[in-house]
């Protein structure tokens, strides 16, 4: 009767949301079934009504990451009326500045050097940022060269701004940044 009333009460994506929590500050060894357990504030028995070990919560947190890192940030992009610059910030914005989805995403990465399943998720995410960006800049750029060396160079400052701990010689990190988008995402002088 207290597992009915432990699942009633924990539902199943609290655990995920938790371990999603757990893996963005202490990476995937912290993830821990009687850990989790403990910061819910529940037994551990509950976590079994809803997975069969570690691994499937482990499965269950990567489906939610991806699903709001591709899904859910597409769905916004392609309904935001706008020039492929601000749909391209749009899209880095909500993904790479979100204070949920950034720390995540930085986590997998980490995680996605030692796990080759998770690199493989990780590598279909990416693919498909770099349609988005193939796809925006492309509205404006005929040049499939171009548009390739563009969109990667957008999703290496985006990604290795996050990494990068330079000055700027008296300007702002989002300066510079604002800059180099606007170098990537207008036409070309041709």
């Amino acid at each position: 009767m207290a597992d009915n009333v432990g699942t009633a009460r924990t539902p199943r994506h609290r655990w995920v949301e938790e371990g999603l929590h757990v893996l963005a500050t202490a990476g995937v060894d912290a993830v821990r079934v009687e850990a989790l357990a403990k910061r819910i504030g529940v037994t551990k028995g509950g976590f079994y009504g809803y997975f069969a070990d570690r691994d499937a919560l482990l499965v269950a947190m990567l489906e939610t990451w991806e699903r709001e890192a591709i899904d859910e940030v597409l769905d916004r992009v392609e309904h935001a009326s706008a020039d492929p610059k601000t749909k391209a910030r749009l899209a880095g914005i909500l993904t790479f500045s979100s204070h949920r989805l950034l720390p995540i995403d930085l986590a997998i990465r980490d995680w996605a050097r030692r796990d080759d399943d998770v690199a493989e998720r990780l590598r279909r995410v990416d693919n498909a940022r770099m349609a988005l960006l193939r796809e925006t800049i492309g509205e404006f750029c005929d040049d499939p060269d171009e548009v390739e060396a563009r969109s990667l160079l957008a999703f290496c400052a985006v990604i290795g701004g996050h990494f990068l701990v330079a000055d700027h010689e008296g300007r702002s990190r989002a300066e510079v940044l604002a800059r180099a988008a606007d170098l990537l995402f207008d036409p070309p002088d041709r």
